[in-house]
């Protein structure tokens, strides 16, 4: 219940006399119990919760903890100290903000840090904390420029061309159509949903889904029009197992990307 305004006023005014005079009253560094309960009434309840960290995000590092001590000894090297901590946090961030989205415990993770002639993809089973598969070759947008097979740049930007980093949502499946090498070639596709806000939300706009492809091989990827394409026999295998539900994060070592994604941020300690 609010207080009456010039009870509100004066109360103000004998705190302030009681926090002056206290400055001069040896040992008074602490408030007592008059000017406590002042400060109170003014203040209204507090809030004990606030200084508490939320469960959600002991539960996330938790989590993360657990899949960086099962996955860290087997996927290496990687591009940057923190790529798998900064998907895992992510995954396990926007899992705990949106159950209803993450219907399968599949996370299809790749590290475009490292050149397109090193495997750089994997998929894992976060629930049982396990690699279904990997590591593997993965394609990179012919719009993301390049420095040793290396992307440099990555955009959301219809018709870019380029990679867009962050965490998506596995959607459908469907039949993919494409070119490569001026041939026609038609695949699986899935469809993703971009979540990482500026950073990849256009994903469906652009038409930037996961597929297989014949120019990735075993041993080097060539480039997509943004999508993280894989080979074709191994689209057939994983893709279905993605969708309605998976996850997929994209990640480079780009820092303002990693000081600003919305999932990675907010997954931070």
């Amino acid at each position: 219940m609010r207080l009456p305004k010039i009870l509100q006023n004066g109360l103000i005014g004998a705190t302030a006399v009681l926090f002056v005079g206290s400055r001069f009253i040896p040992g008074s560094d602490e408030p007592g119990p008059v000017l406590s309960a002042a400060a109170a009434i003014l203040s209204g309840p507090s809030d004990a919760s606030a200084a508490v960290p939320a469960p959600v995000d002991a539960a996330v590092m938790k989590h993360t903890r657990s899949a960086l001590e099962a996955f860290s000894s087997i996927v290496r090297p990687l591009s940057h100290p923190k790529a798998l901590e900064t998907a895992f946090r992510s995954y396990f961030a926007f899992k705990a903000e949106h159950p209803d989205k993450v219907k399968k415990p599949l996370l299809y993770f790749v590290d475009y840090g490292k050149p397109s002639t090193e495997k750089r993809g994997y998929v894992f089973d976060m629930e049982a904390m396990t690699v279904v598969e990997g590591p593997f070759t993965v394609a990179h947008g012919r719009g993301s420029q390049e420095r040793g097979g290396i992307p440099t740049r990555f955009s959301n930007r219809p018709g870019s061309a380029a990679t867009s980093l962050g965490l998506y949502v596995a959607q459908e499946t469907y039949g993919f159509r494409g070119t490569a090498g001026g041939r026609r070639y038609s695949s699986i596709g899935l469809r993703l949903a971009g979540v990482s806000g500026d950073y990849n939300d256009n994903a469906r706009r652009r038409g930037v889904v996961a597929h297989g492809a014949p120019y990735v091989t075993s041993s080097r990827a060539g480039r997509s029009e943004g999508c993280p394409a894989m080979e074709q026999e191994r689209s057939r295998r994983l893709l279905p197992r993605l969708a309605n539900g998976g996850m997929v994060f994209l990640f480079a070592p780009e820092r303002e990307w990693m000081t600003d994604d919305p999932w990675v941020v907010a997954s931070a300690e």
